[in-house]
Formats: structure tokens, C-alpha cells, sequence
């Protein structure tokens, strides 16, 4: 799964600011060193079973030796929960790291980062991050197009392989049981970008499905699964940056694996995505600053007036809201703050940060107001278990 943060730029200069924060746990927008445009006023397709061209199996690279992926394996199970951090791509590689409840780094694994893709060499092409988990893995992209995993005990391998190039890059999200992947092909171009949603077996690439697709300003991120249906955002191809919501999903989309129909949307321009999706549901604000919790059926779990527009991390329950300001977290109606900025949740009493926040790098225990301090770099970029 993967979100209000960092924009990792390669080719350009590092972003980060509160108007301007997408979310830490999905989104690498990859700016020009030209000046950005702003997306069209392209309506977006809605998910369809509409008949698209298959994409092409393996990475369109002149790297051979990362051509094909050997086996995932069965996974190892996994007790606990576990943070993801990663560094940004803006560098040649980048490092995916681990973290247990207690801080402790428990595992780590470095890839080649993703090719610089943009808009017609003008505009910032709106990216999530090249990260994904199940419930007992992280899947995380390479230069080549491999997915690559890695386990809480250490365990590495290559599960498969997604299409890539000059001006493509693939986003997916891997199934909680590591069973099948959804990838999502963006060709980007000045007017934005082509898209197909493909789905299949994570491993071998069989009962391939193409599901949809669509061109234009605004396009779709693979976010995660909920039970048997898949999580997809809604989200503009291109951007010029600045805004609270400007730059990262607009509404999330539950969708049939099969067939792409359509059984919810939360979200849009009433209520604004505000922090990554979590088990028990999405929160979202509206014009009047009120914060609304909707579950994966649609229902209103609460609403709360939250004063300004701002980040928010719901608790994977959907029962807490944490929020970061000035190097301390605060959980929403609640009387316990932490000296840590926080970017996610690992489970429903602790919270973590990553270096692109203001300090040290930590996981804080609600409960008690501890916080253990983090000997890895990165941003906030997902949990384990990783299912909706």
C-alpha cells in the first residue's frame, strides 16, 4: 500500500512544504527542470471492462540480465506489524527498510532507482511511490522493471516483471496474500499520459486480464486490495504542484479484479483525500474543514470538525487520527503528543517517522509517549500487513 509528503524529484531540486505535501506513503512526483504545466479539464473515465491492447511482458530496457524474475517462493509468515521506509529516487539507487514496533531495523535491500519519466519534458508526472505490500512482503521496483520483495526475516528474490521505458513507467500493488498483482502502464506525453490497468499471477504473469484503459489529464494508481476487490485512486497525470490535494488522489475506487466495474467511490471535489487509506477506511476533508471517515462500504464512521486543511493519518481500525506539526505529532482528540513527526502507522498504537520529517527518524508508542529512535533513513512508504 503505500502516500501528504515528500516530492522525490530526480533531474531537478528536492520539494518538500506544507501547501504543497502529497502523500508520504504513495507519492513521487517527478519534476522537469523546466517549468510545469497544469493538467487539462479532462473529465476521467470511470473504470470499465473496456478491451485493451496487452502490455508487454518484461521491461523495454537494454538490460538484459534483469530481463526476467525467478520464482517468488511461498512467502514466509509473518507475526507482527512492521514499517516500510524508503529513500528517495532522486539518487542512482535507493534503500528499502523494515521497521519493527520497537525501532529496530529488522531487514533491509537497496534497487537501482526507477527512470526519470515527465510530461513532455514541461510538466511534473504524478507518480506513488514504487513501493507495495502484502501481508508479509514489500515489492518494490527497479531501474529494469523488475519487482523485487522483501520479507520481515530477511528473505529477497525477484516475484516478476512490469513494463518500462524512456517515458513509461509501471505502478502495482501486490495482493495480501502475494497471489496477484495489479499493474497500472503510464505512457506520459505533454498532454498527459495513455493508461492501461492490467491484472494477473504474481507469479509466471498468468490469467493475464486487461481490464481498462483511458488517455488524458487524468489517469489511475494501483493502491492496494480489500478483500477479493482492488483499491485504485483517480488521480491527475500531470501537475504544476501547490495546493492542499493538488497533486495525488482525487477519489478511491473499489473495483472488481475481473472486470474494473465500479462498486464505490470515495472522495472528490466535496471531500478532499487527506492521508493514505488504511484498513479501516479513508478519511477525507471538506470545504468547511470538517474530517470525514468513510469504511469500505461507503458508511460515514465519523465526522469531526478539524479546524484547518492538513495531513492526516488514520489508524489502520480507523479509529485514531494522528498529525504532524513543527516536529511533534499530535493524535486528534486525544491528549497524547509525541516529539516526532509522524508519517503513518505501523498498527493502532504506534506511530513512525521518517528522515524527511523534522528529527530523527522513530517509532513512537502511543500508549506511553515513548519514542524509540530509527537507525534508517526515508520516508514513510507503507506497513506490513499490507491488505485494506
Amino acid at each position: 500500500m503505500g502516500i501528504l509528503g515528500r516530492f522525490d524529484t530526480k533531474g531537478s531540486s528536492e520539494r518538500i512544504g506544507g501547501a504543497v505535501k502529497l502523500f508520504t506513503l504513495l507519492l513521487a512526483v517527478t519534476v522537469p527542470v523546466s517549468a510545469c504545466s497544469s493538467p487539462g479539464s479532462q473529465a476521467a473515465t470511470s473504470p470499465s471492462s473496456k478491451s485493451i491492447q496487452s502490455p508487454p511482458k518484461g521491461p523495454q530496457t537494454s538490460a538484459t540480465s534483469a530481463s526476467s524474475a525467478s520464482p517468488a517462493g511461498s512467502p514466509i509468515a509473518v507475526v507482527g506489524s512492521f514499517g516500510v521506509l524508503m529513500t528517495p529516487i532522486s539518487a542512482p539507487t535507493y534503500t528499502v527498510s523494515l521497521i519493527g514496533i520497537d525501532g529496530k531495523v529488522v531487514s533491509s535491500a537497496q534497487a537501482g532507482s526507477p527512470t526519470t519519466v515527465t510530461c513532455g519534458g514541461t510538466a511534473a508526472a504524478v507518480l506513488p511511490l514504487p513501493i507495495s505490500t502484502s501481508n508479509s512482503r514489500v515489492y518494490y521496483l527497479d531501474t529494469a522493471g523488475v519487482v523485487h520483495f522483501l520479507g520481515p526475516t530477511g528473505d529477497t528474490g525477484r516475484a516478476t516483471t512490469v513494463p518500462v521505458g524512456s517515458q513509461r513507467r509501471s505502478t502495482f500493488s501486490v495482493s495480501p496474500n502475494d497471489k496477484r498483482i495489479a499493474v497500472v502502464v503510464n505512457d506520459f506525453t505533454s498532454g498527459g499520459a495513455a493508461t492501461r490497468l492490467y491484472v494477473e499471477d504474481l507469479q509466471g504473469g498468468t490469467n493475464h486480464a486487461d481490464i481498462f484503459s483511458e488517455t488524458g489529464s487524468f489517469g489511475l494508481w494501483p493502491i492496494g486490495w480489500h478483500g477479493s476487490s482492488l483499491v485504485v485512486a483517480k488521480v491527475p497525470t500531470c501537475t504544476q504542484g501547490g495546493g492542499f490535494g493538488c497533486c495525488g488522489p482525487l477519489e478511491f475506487h473499489l473495483i472488481d479484479p475481473a472486470t474494473a466495474v465500479r462498486s464505490l467511490t470515495i472522495g472528490g471535489t466535496d471531500c478532499i483525500i487527506s492521508g493514505p487509506p488504511t484498513p479501516g477506511g479513508v478519511l477525507c476533508e471538506t470545504a468547511a474543514v470538517d474530517g470525514k471517515v468513510f469504511d469500505w462500504n461507503g458508511g460515514l464512521r465519523k465526522q469531526m470538525p478539524i479546524g484547518f486543511q492538513r495531513l492526516i493519518y488514520l489508524s489502520p481500525d480507523g479509529q485514531r487520527l494522528a498529525t504532524s506539526d513543527s516536529g511533534t505529532t499530535t493524535l486528534l482528540y486525544e491528549t497524547q503528543t509525541l516529539k516526532m513527526a509522524a508519517c503513518g502507522w505501523i498498527d493502532d498504537t504506534h506511530v513512525f517517522a521518517g528522515s524527511d520529517g523534522q528529527g530523527q527518524p522513530g517509532v513512537g508508542d502511543t500508549a506511553t509517549g515513548t519514542v524509540a529512535p530509527v537507525a534508517a533513513m526515508g520516508t514513510c512508504a507503507g506497513r506490513i500487513p499490507g491488505g485494506l
